[in-house]
């Protein structure tokens, strides 16, 4: 294996949204599921469990939720968190913040709300992974 195939391979292994889903399954695009925000080029399927976990990993809905880039980014980071209950949790460090309107409406009014479900049980994010996703959040703050 050259040089560039290993390194896109471990890419690939390394960064599950390589290989993952990519773009919000069509069952879930109606929008961003903390904010209802309808641009399809805006929105990411989170992983709730990183790909490399072959147990709960996989690219599927209940592993991926539809978030703004925003919102998925602060997922990632563990500043933002979502319990099995679908509450929406934000990081200590992103309220002690000062910025604009993105920060202020657009993360930290979430903490205490609910995530926005689908209403066919099939397509909401798993609350198994949800639980042993906030553990990671709960850590890292």
């Amino acid at each position: 294996m050259d040089c560039r195939n290993y390194w896109a391979y471990s890419l690939q292994k390394r960064w599950p949204k390589r290989s993952g889903l990519k773009s919000p399954p069509t069952e879930q695009r109606s929008g961003c599921a903390t904010t209802q925000l309808p641009e399809r080029r805006l929105l990411d399927a989170a992983h709730i469990v990183a790909g490399a976990d072959e147990l709960l990993g996989q690219p599927i809905v209940a592993n991926g939720p539809p978030l703004s880039k925003v919102h998925n980014a602060a997922f990632d980071a563990n500043l933002i968190g979502i319990d099995a209950g679908y509450c929406i949790h934000v990081s200590e460090q992103l309220l002690a913040l000062n910025g604009g309107p993105v920060l202020k409406q657009g993360i930290k009014a979430m903490r205490g709300r609910t995530l926005l479900i689908p209403n066919r049980m099939i397509d909401r994010p798993d609350s198994d992974r949800l639980t042993a996703r906030l553990e990671f959040y709960t850590a890292a703050n």
